[in-house]
């Protein structure tokens, strides 16, 4: 019998794949708190050595501190993801300390809820910068050095999605990295490098508190998740993981939503 290239004839078993991230080199951006720290905790515990990036420095240490008790090896890095130059700065520093880039993951990103009319150009500039400009170098930064291949993760939103009032900026830059994520894989596959995205939907994060003040609002996004629950930060890490792993070698330029059936049920 002969098979199409690729094909495993049905008595040979393949192997299992792998979830290890063992040998490993994450850059994380937004690594001081919530999801970047979630995010960062996971990739370390699956043996990535992981460098963390944000514009805190105390409280990136804050993380490095927490990875450390667990006996993960991390290194820290000031940069703001929005200047070109402190990012290729950040990248050479992990190359100098740990030889090599293999992961990124995207996860910087700033809102500020506001009505369309009245969204300022700075505020606009200032959000698009962070969330989609900053992605965007990280990637380039990235990329140079992943002369081997490697894989890059960009946290994207339900808004990559969907449109939701009151956030254009944040929406705008969202679904531009969806777009992005796309067109980088499609790009850079024949590189080795695979470019996916997680879409988290409602989590309780610093960034997101002053929502989940309002019961009201808590009322109503829940009768709009069918599992009737918000994320918590460890339900990211499993897809995180995968999706950098050896185990999802054949994927790339695709968005997985982590958002309780919320998008499956508008």
């Amino acid at each position: 019998m002969t098979l199409p290239p690729g094909d495993t004839a049905p008595e040979e078993l393949a192997p299992n794949p792998s979830f290890s991230l063992d040998g490993k080199v994450a850059m994380v951006t937004g690594a001081s708190r919530g999801i970047g720290r979630a995010l960062a905790a996971s990739l370390a515990q699956a043996g990535a050595a992981v460098a963390l990036l944000g514009r805190d420095a105390a409280a990136l240490g804050e993380t490095q501190t927490a990875l450390a008790a667990r006996g993960c090896r991390a290194l820290c890095l000031e940069a703001d993801v929005a200047d070109g130059a402190a990012i290729e700065a950040a990248f050479d520093q992990v190359m100098k300390a740990l030889a090599s880039v293999d992961i990124l993951i995207n996860n910087a990103g700033i809102e500020a809820p506001s009505a369309s009319l009245l969204v300022s150009e700075a505020l606009w500039d200032r959000i698009i910068d962070t969330n989609l400009k900053g992605a965007f170098l990280c990637c380039q930064a990235a990329a140079r050095r992943m002369t081997h291949g490697g894989s890059i993760l960009n946290v994207c939103s339900l808004t990559s999605a969907a449109g939701i009032p009151g956030a254009a900026p944040y929406t705008a830059s969202k679904a531009g990295l969806a777009g992005l994520t796309r067109t980088l894989a499609a790009e850079w596959a024949a590189s080795g490098i695979r470019v996916n995205g997680i879409g988290p939907g409602y989590f309780r994060t610093a960034l997101t508190e002053p929502f989940y003040q309002d019961a009201n609002w808590q009322r109503t996004m829940l009768d709009k998740i069918p599992m009737r629950r918000f994320g918590r930060l460890e339900d990211l890490g499993g897809a995180a993981v995968f999706l950098c792993s050896d185990a999802a070698a054949y994927i790339t330029g695709q968005i997985l939503y982590i958002d309780g059936g919320c998008l499956a049920a508008l």
